[in-house]
């Protein structure tokens, strides 16, 4: 894995400094830019590709959890932060972990390599097919064999995708995308943007609204419809 691009955001010059030593002695972490002013700091980010930042919360003109709301599509974070009561609110905004000051380097260690799983994950695949009738996926930390005959649907949970078979659910690191070719036709259809349906478990068909063997109802895309219906043969 290359090194991970990082970006320090902090108006105090001392805290900064702490946090660019414990990123100068990572050999897998790279300072490519330093920053005292968060609005210098998101034209930055706005033109430049940054794997990981590490950002005070409390700062003048735009703290750091409005910082990161204000991206679009934000890098992994680590806040940084006097106060732990701010905790919540940066998990709130997907951060990875945060730091209380006075940060120590075991703690910040400690952050940073569970980013740097993050990213490594979220880089990797997470659904290995291994012939046509079974996957594998990253789940809780090992590799988890689904036979595509069990799933009834695949939900899209943000960065998450939730997999649910006959009688469990199991939840893996992974886009839509990247189960749409693995489940392809004629077994499995999207049916809208964040679900994947067996055909196999479909029960009944109401309007708009599909329903499956397990009595979950999922709605169906307008411009999705006609096709779905042309393969189940209904006219």
């Amino acid at each position: 894995m290359e090194k991970l691009k990082c970006l320090v955001l902090d108006d105090e010059p001392i805290g900064r400094e702490i946090i660019e030593n414990f990123v100068s002695e990572i050999p897998f972490l790279e300072l490519v830019s330093s920053f005292g002013d968060p609005l210098e700091a998101m034209t930055f980010l706005q033109a430049n590709k940054i794997d990981l930042i590490f950002s005070d919360i409390q700062m003048p003109k735009i703290n750091g959890l409005e910082l990161v709301r204000a991206l679009e599509n934000p890098p992994v974070i680590i806040f940084i932060t006097a106060h732990r009561d701010f905790a919540l609110d940066g998990f709130e905004t997907g951060a990875t972990d945060y730091l209380v000051k006075p940060v120590r380097f075991d703690r910040f260690l400690k952050a940073v390599n569970k980013a740097k799983d993050y990213i490594e994950l979220k880089q990797g695949s997470t659904v290995h097919q291994v012939n046509s009738d079974r996957i594998f996926i990253k789940s809780d930390g090992k590799l988890t064999k689904i036979l595509l005959d069990e799933i009834l649907y695949v939900e899209a949970q943000g960065d998450y995708l939730k997999i649910v078979i006959n009688n469990e659910t199991y939840t893996t690191l992974a886009t839509l995308k990247s189960m749409d070719e693995v489940l392809n036709l004629p077994k499995f259809f999207r049916v809208q943007r964040s679900f994947i349906i067996s055909l196999e478990a479909i029960r009944s068909l109401n309007g708009n609204m599909v329903e499956l063997t397990n009595g979950k109802s999922i709605s169906i895309a307008l411009n999705k419809k006609e096709e779905l219906f042309q393969i189940l043969g209904i006219r």
